[in-house]
């Protein structure tokens, strides 16, 4: 049966739903953060010849990267095939993902000007991944849940402000204590791009979603409580109406976790813990 966009499926065979929202599943659900990616041959395969953000922006190719690692291994759940600054692209910043490096920002930001000129997300154009996500619902059976993905607020400024990946994010930290209305204005615009983004995917119909902050561990609790936690927040809220399990993950958060547990229905905690 073919899926239509902006029905949602019944999640009352799915795991990882049940466990999500504290029911008791039939089994324990089993996904991986990273399905994808070096771990399997058929993904390498098909990636050799074509970038990151192109394959990001091909619905075929995206459904075929989501649902290569549940057939191989059987998963619980798989999550949609994306980039974390696949919303920044589309949104029309300057950007590329350097292999071997990673996401490179051509004009980093770094004022109040910078800020007010970041372009605002249009849903139109990411319509490549809605439709890559009615395309992945159409193959997947009722019981495997698909998760969509965004990057959070402060991981996408870190990206935008250092230019790139860092070590210790000098510059984002500067902006952060010595600018703070700056940085507010620039981590409410980050936030209403990833509430955008989500709600594309939930319109389309995925099972769950999460919220995933790369960089959040390289700040203490009390700054992640006064300069990002109350953005995340706003997304978290934002997404509530669709009634589907929302997901925050981090790396190396394992002193934020109660911090960002607050707005989520599910945390993740990376391997080195709490």
């Amino acid at each position: 049966m073919s899926h239509a966009p902006g029905t949602r499926r019944s999640h009352s065979r799915m795991p990882l739903v049940a466990a999500a929202r504290g029911e008791s599943p039939a089994r324990r659900p089993v996904w991986f953060m990273r399905q994808a990616g070096r771990s399997l041959p058929e993904y390498r395969a098909i990636r050799a010849e074509i970038g990151m953000l192109e394959s990001c922006f091909d619905p075929d190719l995206v459904c075929e990267i989501t649902l290569q690692p549940v057939r191989r291994h059987d998963v619980d759940a798989a999550i949609l095939f994306s980039d974390i600054v696949v919303p920044l692209k589309a949104a029309g910043v300057d950007l590329d993902i350097v292999a071997g490096t990673g996401p490179v920002i051509a004009a980093p930001i770094r004022s109040t000007a910078d800020v007010e000129a970041l372009p605002r997300l249009d849903p139109a154009a990411v319509g490549a991944v809605a439709r890559a996500v009615t395309k992945i619902l159409d193959q997947l059976d009722e019981a495997t849940a698909l998760i969509g993905f965004a990057g959070a607020p402060f991981t996408l400024a870190s990206y935008l402000i250092e230019g790139g990946p860092s070590r210790n994010y000098v510059h984002t930290k500067a902006l952060m204590r010595s600018d703070p209305d700056t940085w507010h204005a620039l981590m409410a615009r980050l936030a209403d791009i990833t509430i955008t983004f989500l709600q594309v995917q939930l319109d389309a119909g995925v099972d769950a979603v999460q919220v995933f902050d790369s960089w959040a561990g390289a700040l203490s609790e009390a700054d992640y409580r006064t300069f990002v936690a109350p953005h995340v927040d706003r997304v978290f809220a934002e997404l509530a109406e669709y009634g589907v399990p929302r997901i925050h993950f981090g790396v190396g958060t394992g002193e934020l976790l109660a911090a960002m547990a607050e707005p989520a229905d599910v945390i993740g905690v990376d391997w080195r813990g709490a």
